[in-house]
């Protein structure tokens, strides 16, 4: 465990920047090297700055390092990727081919390529199961899907050990959202710390699978932990924590703010929202690697309002 070393490319964003200290904790503050396009003021220490698009750079800091693991995180994500989905393209699916051939020629033992919910579209109505139709409706889910096929390519070919999650919707106190379509669910809980109101993008009853922070890494460690022979699915392992819509969620914030106002202003991310499943069906994970969510909507809201508490005071002071 200790002689591995581990590359994040896109450490700075909302899964990379708890990952690396999640890590770190592991594996060791210097088993851990944090990438992304700038340096993090507040990691600085083990940092390499690093466009994803650059395969040449990329190598050199896999070479550097003795690189034995990667966790590819970076991406332009749902909302965001519809303004330009050429662009969005290219760079989601550049960078990953760029961390695949690195990764083969240099003998990476393992790759986490994070997929996500978006791979599914409107043939899957409700629950998605495994192996349920991909048909996504943005860019970034028809990147994500390509992906996918990559990893299974690349393992079937080369042997390869890529692991992936098909993420719901992360929420997490650590980090502002990052232009996906569930990123309401991040910034309802900051509005309402804040005493602001909060103007939602979705339908009330618009019911999206969502996951907390803390699970979410549980799950990537777990997975990536796990036995090779115990690995079923080499394209994108389904992953469930909750699922709920905005009414459901802000009921909840209400019984601890229960002075929080909201509105609902639908826009373009409800016809991308109404694309994907209701809810994920992860039995999979549950029994190749042992995979069990610990956080319910309540426990969430909790955590969230907690610990955003602690940060607005500390802004204020």
């Amino acid at each position: 465990m200790k002689s591995e070393r581990i590359l994040v490319i896109g450490a700075n964003g909302q899964i990379g920047s708890v990952l690396v200290e999640y890590l770190r904790g592991m594996y060791g503050e210097n088993q851990v090297i944090a990438s992304d396009l700038k340096v993090n003021s507040e990691r600085q220490d083990y940092f390499e700055v690093l466009d994803a698009t650059d395969g040449k750079t990329l190598d050199k800091i896999v070479k550097r390092h003795s690189i034995t693991q990667i966790y590819h995180l970076a991406a332009i994500l749902s909302a965001k990727g519809e303004q330009d989905p050429l662009n969005t393209w290219q760079i989601n699916m550049q960078t990953y081919f760029n961390v695949l051939e690195v990764a083969r020629e240099n003998g990476v033992k393992k790759i986490f390529y994070p997929s996500s919910i978006a791979v599914f579209g409107a043939h899957v109505h409700g629950s998605a199961d495994q192996f349920s139709y991909l048909d996504p409706s943005t860019v970034y889910g028809i990147s994500k899907a390509a992906g996918e096929n990559w990893s299974n390519y690349y393992f079937n070919r080369y042997g390869m050990d890529i692991r992936s999650l098909r993420y719901p919707g992360i929420i997490s106190y650590q980090s502002m959202p990052g232009g996906g379509t569930t990123d309401y669910a991040v910034d309802i809980y900051h509005k309402a710390v804040k005493g602001e109101h909060f103007d939602c993008f979705l339908e009330e009853n618009t019911t999206l699978p969502m996951i907390y922070m803390s699970d979410a890494m549980d799950a990537t460690v777990r997975l990536m932990e796990a036995p090779a022979e115990k690995i079923t699915v080499r394209t994108g392992y389904n992953l469930a924590g909750m699922s709920f819509s905005p009414k459901e969620i802000y009921d909840s914030i209400l019984k601890i703010i229960p002075d929080f106002e909201i509105s609902y202003k639908p826009d373009y991310r409800q016809a991308i929202a109404e694309s994907w499943p209701q809810q994920i069906d992860d039995s999979e994970a549950r029994t190749d690697w042992g995979w069990r969510p610990a956080y319910s909507l309540d426990k969430m809201t909790e955590e969230m309002i907690t610990e955003l508490r602690k940060k607005y005071e500390i802004v204020r002071s």
